[in-house]
């Protein structure tokens, strides 16, 4: 499930979407991108990388335990994995903020938050002894160059800078509707019809 590296290829400069939401507008009403906020991790003249981190699996982070066959120190049952894009869905993502351990494949989106990919931290997770603070997902969403662009000047996305409480400690139901609230929008009250009253 876990492999890989992530790269950091592209320059901090171009990163403009980086630590940023992506906020689904209705239009986007199919899949797993319907009602979604998405975090990105990347943003550069070769596209962008992002974890979806509203919509949960019905898979509990103590399965994917189970499956990789890491033993817990505690029930992780309660706790779900969320469905983090169409790419790579057999592979896990996890987000995880102010931890200062180094692990076998990360990226640091910030100084706060970092995106590892590596098993190493799910075993640390397991026993207790990973960030307390993580989300993890399975698959991550991505744009080619050039596509995240095009789709926001179709007004697919409602972008804002990242808060990470609501990443951490929302729960994730409630996610879209936090940020959305940040720009104070009530997304409930935008309609999919654009150019219309």
């Amino acid at each position: 499930m876990m492999s890989g590296r992530i790269s950091a290829s592209t320059a901090r400069s171009s990163d403009c979407l980086r630590d940023h939401f992506l906020l689904a507008m209705p239009g986007l009403s199919e899949g797993i991108f319907s009602h979604s906020i998405t975090y990105i991790c990347e943003h550069g003249e070769s596209g962008a990388m992002g974890i979806v981190i509203n919509q949960p699996l019905d898979l509990s982070i103590g399965e994917i335990f189970e499956h990789l066959q890491i033993n817990a120190s505690r029930d992780f049952s309660e706790e779900p994995v969320m469905a983090g894009g169409p790419v790579q869905i057999d592979h896990g993502f996890v987000l995880h903020r102010n931890c200062s351990d180094s692990w076998e494949a990360s990226l640091k989106v910030t100084e706060e938050i970092t995106l590892t990919t590596s098993r190493d931290i799910l075993r640390a997770i397991a026993l207790d002894e990973g960030p307390a603070e993580h989300l993890i997902a399975l698959g991550y969403a991505g744009w080619s160059a050039g596509q995240l662009e095009q789709e926001l000047a179709e007004n697919s996305w409602l972008t804002l800078p990242a808060n990470s409480d609501i990443i951490f400690t929302t729960p994730s139901d409630r996610r879209l509707g936090a940020a959305a609230a940040q720009l104070g929008i009530d997304m409930n009250l935008i309609s999919g019809e654009a150019g219309h009253a």
